[in-house]
């Protein structure tokens, strides 16, 4: 590192796309300085020279590129760059919104630094802020188009009395209506003869649920009777903008905690960082066996003005993605969306204005004859800001700021590419460059810092594309310990059947690994989890026994799956899930690899002693099918069984068993009730072992089983051995 004061630094997600156009995210710790940006694989220390650099003046640009979506993250993307000279640019992102605003904020004050001394010194290429709302009497927002005028910087007409702009997106589309700048309107261009948007009045019509409610006066009733007038209802919620902004961004599970309209949404099409298309089912509960549901596919427009507020536009349009849904009618927003902005703390505790505004057509026949309907449904759906009201407020401490949800994207688009290596040169220097080293470098550039991936050492772009860009770089760490070679299954038996059908009974299949959250490579900075993927090992049977003792060291009898597999040559992990009571039952699942690798988190936990073994071993549960009681007292937490229960470890000749003691759900909590459950339900159980440390992630599971309604009296008897080889 220089000498140069820091002024900022921390983790942030390095965003880019690689030559054949594929897109990646990687975690780098990015270094602010007075006169550099920096970025490296880890923290820097003394004499450490960065992966890529730019030089700060008073001619570099914050752009905010908005959300962007990579295979299951969305990520707050900003890239800085140098207006003077193209190849000087560098595109960070980060996970939420707030830690992306520092980082512009800090970047920001150092380039006015800059243009401050630029000013004095009488540099030509001073630049300017262009206020693009000079005809309407508004500034321009920071998610404007630039300027031509500031683009073009004309050297000999630069006016150093103007400051520099930062800006982000093309503005809304042309068929969305921005109802927030009414008010602006309505105040500041009394007297102008070429207002942009038409005067509107508002009427407070109620209160209720502590919002207030207003209905649009129009002087002509030009609307069809299904279509509304527009309604808004405006109420303070204590949260920060930024926090308001993420939820009614999101359109998952966590929707339904605040909006009671919501049933399902998913994501159409992304067309920028600040534009997509988006698929909506409403929940309106109004005689639902009279009228039929509606559903919406809308554009959505967002941005953040200058004074920290956020703007949502919605505006109802055709997609060719998007067709008519069986059963449900598709409703029409005329205009809607929502205005979030700062107010004054009051008590310590952040305060924002929520305008919700909507305009819409329900459509159907007999909807504009019903006019209690649309009332209801167009106040259910505006209560959604009482619902943000609500979910802040039952909270008394800030979090760490959420990721930004990401939503299912509506159509499944399948990636291939072909295998590339890339080859990087890395030069070994002692000391940090100059800057007028770093110049020169950059300057030898030929792509842009977005379109490159320079600083993956060797890493081509040959990987498979997976769920997650983050997952795809994590799969192929994690492949080292993957064995390649196919285990022949069909050598293997238990007593209990195997059935790949949905609506099998008193069996057992694969679980997908996808289905569990485990710990990614960046667990250790941003406590981030991807799907758990393809297994280490194969499960290749699993047994049902019953005695009226415990069934221990089940793995060395004679003809069982670990000794067919030890025979082989394989090695197999037994787990033996034992209930104790009048009648003993054991479920033991052989998982069963050729090889393990030496040096592997796997196989340290093999060989290692009983202490380090039940720090480690870990089990998800799942119910995917069962009551919501069930499902919701088993959930998904993982769980350490070597601190919840006994567990007993057998280390033998090419296997090792574990023995599980579960005992009945009083003494056990969750994994009693796991197997209290397990004959009545569809459970599901991955077993993994617990990384702690940097280089053990990410995370593996060694397997995931799936059982279906297991009954009792299909347990048999076993015989066991009388004779204890184990080691």
């Amino acid at each position: 590192m220089s000498n140069s004061k820091v002024v900022y630094e921390g983790w942030m997600v390095r965003y880019g796309r690689r030559k054949i156009g594929r897109s990646f995210i990687h975690m780098r710790y990015f270094v602010l300085e007075s006169r550099l940006l920096a970025y490296y694989k880890k923290k820097p220390q003394d004499n450490v020279v960065p992966i890529k650099t730019l030089l700060i003046d008073g001619n570099c640009r914050v752009e905010d590129r908005g959300l962007k979506t990579h295979h299951g993250h969305m990520v707050y993307v900003l890239s800085v760059y140098n207006k003077k000279e193209k190849y000087h640019r560098m595109t960070m992102a980060a996970f939420n919104i707030q830690e992306a605003l520092v980082w512009k904020e800090k970047i920001e004050l150092v380039i006015d630094q800059h243009q401050g001394s630029q000013a004095i010194d009488g540099n030509k290429y001073c630049s300017f802020e262009y206020k693009s709302g000079m005809g309407n009497g508004k500034n321009a927002s920071s998610s404007d188009q630039e300027s031509p005028l500031s683009a073009a910087e004309d050297e000999g007409n630069a006016r150093r009395s103007l400051v520099r702009r930062t800006t982000i997106g093309n503005g809304p589309p042309e068929s969305v209506y921005d109802w927030t700048k009414e008010m602006d309107t309505d105040f500041t261009n009394q007297n102008s003869d070429n207002q942009a948007f038409s005067r509107k009045y508002w009427r407070l019509l109620q209160c209720q649920n502590g919002l207030r409610i207003f209905e649009e006066l129009l002087e002509v009733d030009f609307l069809p009777k299904s279509c509304s007038r527009a309604m808004k209802a405006v109420g303070v919620v204590e949260a920060t903008c930024e926090e308001i902004f993420e939820l009614v961004m999101s359109m998952d599970g966590t929707r339904c905690e605040w909006d009671c309209s919501f049933q399902y949404g998913s994501l159409v099409e992304e067309v920028d960082g600040h534009t997509a298309i988006l698929y909506h089912k409403l929940q309106l509960d109004w005689f639902p066996m009279l009228v039929w549901p509606r559903d919406l596919c809308y554009i959505r427009y967002w941005r953040r003005n200058d004074d920290g507020s956020y703007v949502v536009l919605f505006r109802s349009r055709e997609h060719a993605n998007c067709i008519r849904q069986p059963g449900f009618v598709r409703a029409h927003i005329e205009s809607g969306g929502f205005n979030i902005s700062p107010l004054k703390p009051r008590y310590g505790r952040p305060r924002t204005q929520v305008q919700h505004l909507m305009q819409i057509d329900l459509k159907g026949w007999g909807v504009g004859y019903i006019s209690s309907f649309q009332h209801h449904c167009l106040l259910k759906m505006l209560n959604c800001v009482a619902g943000l009201r609500e979910y802040f407020s039952q909270t008394d401490e800030r979090t760490a700021a959420p990721r930004i949800p990401v939503m299912v994207n509506m159509t499944s688009i399948s990636t291939s590419s072909k295998k590339n290596q890339k080859l990087q040169s890395s030069s070994a220097h002692h000391r940090t460059p100059s800057l007028d080293q770093i110049h020169a470098a950059n300057r030898n550039a030929v792509l842009l810092d977005e379109y490159s991936d320079e600083d993956e050492d060797f890493q081509g772009a040959d990987q498979e594309v997976s769920p997650t860009a983050i997952e795809a770089e994590d799969k192929k760490i994690a492949s080292e310990e993957e064995p390649q070679d196919e285990i022949d299954e069909s050598i293997f038996s238990g007593n209990l059947r195997r059935d790949d059908h949905d609506n099998g009974r008193n069996c057992w299949t694969l679980a997908d690994g996808n289905n569990f959250r485990i710990r990614s490579k960046n667990f250790c900075f941003d406590k981030s989890k991807i799907p758990g993927g393809k297994h280490l090992l194969n499960l290749v049977a699993v047994d049902w026994f019953k005695d009226t003792k415990r069934m221990d060291h089940v793995a060395k009898r004679s003809g069982c799956a670990a000794q067919v597999a030890s025979d082989k040559g394989y090695f197999s992990v037994v787990f033996n899930l034992q209930v104790p009571g009048s009648t003993h039952y054991s479920m033991v699942f052989y998982f069963v690899a050729k090889r393990l690798v030496p040096g592997s988190l796997l196989q340290r936990f093999v060989d290692g002693d009983d202490e380090f073994r039940n720090s480690r071993l870990k089990l998800i549960p799942s119910v995917p099918k069962g009551s919501w009681i069930v499902r919701q007292s088993v959930g998904s937490t993982p769980c350490l069984l070597g601190k919840a229960v006994d567990c007993n470890y057998i280390r033998g000749l090419n296997y090792l068993e574990t023995s599980i003691l579960v005992l009945p759900l009083w003494q056990n909590g969750v994994l009693g009730l796991v197997i209290g459950v397990i004959t009545t339900l569809v459970v599901e159980m991955a077993f993994l072992v617990q990384a702690t440390a940097t280089e053990e992630l990410p995370e593996r599971l060694i397997g995931a089983v799936r059982i279906s309604h297991i009954e009792l009296s299909s347990a048999i008897v076993p015989e066991m051995e009388t004779d204890d080889t184990s080691s």
